[in-house]
């Protein structure tokens, strides 16, 4: 295929790919513009036809995804849109593997591991590592495929064809770190880079899950600046994952799997458009106390380390409120709709020392959630009665412990805050582990 060759804007040219061009800026060494291209490819460039608007499209949902990840503390490579088909970056040296990130068993997975029906869940996300090869070659090796399954043992990497029962196949090369890596000690960024993977899929899937669609897999590069700083680069737009949307693929997939152009570019078009409502909502945490001699910090101290270390950091506002509602209902109540109405996306933890009806109060008084705290339960656990025989229509959550109070409130406010989900599964996963059935 022959296509008009056109300069883009920027200094001189310093890569180009299938779907996008690299270039200096002319002014700072240290950044990049990154030009999406037409071109949409299949079957490692084997299928390859020109999408009108795809270059804008693309764009326009990579800067859109690494807003978010970046909002959420991400270290990623990128600094501005400059328009509909280029953004800044800072340059990086890319590293020669592509992270491959799973929540479910698809495309080629399912053919590594033949029986496993598609759609397999992953409790635990499952991260994978591939060689970045073009035809069949790696320097002075011949390989059996292009981007072969990597894995890292002891200073050598051994290939797999991705394509193949993996556990009937032995490695068809194996390579020597220093074939690979741009240093020595370059092995020593798996952990770090696996991090950042799984927290960039944690956030984009609940960004997706907010949308009402479904995130299953995606695949991400890094890359290295000058001054060895670490960064998830180049882009992730919808050539980088699957998701789904009432069980069909809007994304690459439908044009791997033969779909009309007309309706993959509807695809793309409807993908920008729905990245575009990818952000992170204003939230609030009020801790509710019935007098200054309420110690609340227990709660206050859970939900930071919760938060990885502080609320603030991820964006979370916290608020103490004091007010006995026994001694001075109309008051308490004024301010418990003063709170709600200025930050309406609102958990109330109400930890309460001999004013036990507070909670109870609280919950009959708005629609928002309200989790009690009984205090002094371990002195006079017979306190904890007025939080739990409640009447009609007071929706109150009684929790003893601070702690889970404090993971309670979270995981409420997480099911519509992507920085909040990477921060809460995370820790969950931890202590997750996947099956496959045999």
């Amino acid at each position: 295929m022959t296509r008009k060759t056109e300069k883009p804007a920027g200094g001189d040219l310093i890569a180009e790919g299938k779907t996008k061009i690299i270039r200096a800026t002319g002014q700072d060494p240290e950044k990049v513009l990154i030009l999406s291209k037409d071109d949409i490819t299949a079957g490692d460039g084997a299928k390859h036809d020109l999408i009108e608007g795809k270059a804008a499209f693309a764009t326009r949902t990579t800067c859109n995804v690494f807003r978010i990840l970046k909002a959420c503390g991400l270290p990623v490579a990128f600094d501005e849109q400059i328009d509909e088909t280029t953004f800044l970056a800072p340059r990086c040296k890319m590293l020669p593997y592509e992270v491959v990130v799973r929540r479910e068993a698809h495309g080629s997975y399912l053919k590594r591991i033949p029986g496993l029906a598609k759609g397999h869940l992953f409790p635990k996300l499952l991260v994978e590592f591939f060689l970045k090869t073009n035809g069949r070659k790696w320097k002075e090796h011949d390989l059996l495929c292009d981007d072969p399954l990597m894995e890292y043992s002891d200073g050598t990497i051994a290939l797999y064809e991705p394509s193949k029962p993996v556990h009937a196949q032995k490695p068809f090369l194996v390579l020597q770190g220093g074939e690979v890596f741009g240093r020595p000690d370059e092995w020593k960024l798996f952990a770090e880079i696996t991090k950042v993977a799984r927290r960039a899929f944690l956030i984009l899937e609940k960004s997706w899950q907010i949308e009402g669609r479904t995130l299953v897999d995606f695949k991400v590069e890094f890359g290295l600046t000058k001054k060895g700083e670490l960064l998830l680069a180049d882009v992730i737009d919808n050539d980088s994952w699957r998701v789904l949307e009432n069980g069909a693929y809007i994304d690459k997939q439908a044009y791997r799997d033969g779909g009309k152009l007309d309706d993959v570019a509807g695809k793309y078009r409807r993908v920008a458009g729905i990245t575009d409502g990818f952000r992170l909502p204003v939230q609030q945490v009020v801790i509710w106390r019935g007098s200054d001699k309420d110690d609340v910090s227990p709660v206050v101290k859970s939900l930071d380390q919760l938060c990885g270390g502080s609320a603030e950091a991820a964006r979370l506002n916290v608020t103490t409120a004091t007010c006995s509602i026994h001694k001075e209902p109309v008051r308490g109540l004024n301010e418990l709709h003063r709170l709600v109405q200025q930050v309406p996306d609102t958990v109330i933890i109400a930890f309460i020392g001999r004013s036990n009806g507070a909670g109870p109060t609280l919950a009959a008084a708005t629609t928002v959630p309200v989790i009690t705290v009984p205090a002094s339960f371990k002195d006079f656990p017979e306190d904890v009665w007025s939080s739990l025989r409640t009447p009609s229509n007071v929706p109150v959550t009684t929790v003893l412990e601070p702690s889970n109070a404090a993971l309670a409130a979270l995981e409420i406010l997480a099911l519509r805050n992507p920085q909040l989900h990477m921060l809460l599964r995370e820790q969950l996963e931890e202590r997750l582990v996947n099956s496959i059935p045999v």
